[in-house]
């Protein structure tokens, strides 16, 4: 990792930018060492040694040891933790019991669940569009990987109970479907802690992170701070079964005309349509896109809430 990472991170917080870092779980001894990050990534592309060597090609001769060293490194971070699973359809789907293993490992605050990105074939890569999950097995395999994951630490709180053991604050957290964004075909999985009273909260308050940030930095790194000081509630529409599927509704949704025009044609699967919100065939073809801020200018007086939110996004 580099080597003045904590120098940068320090540099990026005293302008207050956040931190996003994501690292491919090989270096547990900098994980150790890394001051506080808005949000911390490990990269779980796979659960078991085998497949992570065929999906990862990794450098290391003991690299499945450097990964379940650096989960462990990970569970001790204060800040946002997250594993970042990425799921390819007929190679790593069917290790469910394995990935609940690591997440024993090294708990994280959240689990961003991703469908693989086909960009093409090439001669560094055996995928094909095949390999690709609709949202619907993704959203399939979280549900069971929460089942999992909770039958895992209930029963780790039953051993620990009968033995009389002392465990860590936070040692048997279960989880649950917190989030979804249907347009990247992408689920997040959260603590059940980051659900308040009913509601998730799994956005960030940056302002309060930076603010306490300086507050870390000032007294030394004596006075720390956790992800729930800075948790945010999360909007309406992003939350998992929300029936904008986390598609922010201040933004269009347009349809490639190649789309439109398969769904005219019938070339379109029940599953494949399945992935829209709507049917891409209702969209004339031709339409065009309209910007990001255009769309929020114009539906600003209209949505002052979900307006409030978005500013808290950016």
């Amino acid at each position: 990792m580099y080597p003045k990472i904590n120098e940068m991170l320090g540099e990026l917080h005293e302008r207050e930018i956040s931190t996003f870092l994501v690292t491919n779980a090989q270096f547990p001894e900098c994980i150790d060492t890394l001051s506080p990050v808005t949000q911390l990534y490990v990269s779980v592309d796979a659960a078991t040694k085998d497949t992570l060597r065929a999906v990862d090609r990794p450098l290391f001769k003991d690299f499945w040891e450097r990964f379940q060293q650096s989960l462990v490194s990970l569970r001790h971070k204060k800040q946002r933790t997250v594993y970042r699973l990425t799921l390819l359809k007929d190679e790593n789907m069917d290790e469910i019991d394995a990935y609940a293993a690591l997440v024993k490992l090294g708990q994280p605050d959240l689990i961003e669940v991703k469908s693989v990105t086909f960009c093409g074939t090439s001669d560094a890569s055996s995928l094909t569009f095949e390999n690709v999950p609709f949202h619907a097995e993704v959203v399939e395999f979280c549900q069971k990987m929460c089942v999992q994951v909770n039958e895992c630490a209930r029963r780790r709180r039953r051993e620990a109970e009968a033995q009389g053991l002392d465990c860590e604050e936070g040692s048997f957290e279960e989880y649950a479907i917190a989030s979804e964004h249907q347009h990247s075909n992408l689920v997040l999985i959260a603590k059940k802690s980051y659900n308040v009273e009913g509601r998730w909260h799994t956005w960030i308050d940056y302002p309060k992170y930076h603010e306490l940030w300086k507050e870390w930095k000032d007294s030394g790194g004596k006075k720390t701070f956790c992800s729930t000081d800075y948790m945010a509630p999360t909007p309406d529409w992003a939350c998992y079964g929300a029936p904008e599927r986390g598609m922010d509704p201040l933004e269009n949704r347009r349809y490639h005309n190649r789309t439109i025009r398969r769904a005219k044609e019938g070339l379109l699967s029940k599953e494949q349509l399945a992935q829209y919100p709507s049917n891409p065939a209702e969209q004339e073809p031709g339409l065009k896109h309209e910007s990001s801020s255009a769309s929020r200018k114009r539906k600003d007086s209209e949505a002052s809430e979900t307006s409030t939110y978005s500013e808290d996004r950016s």
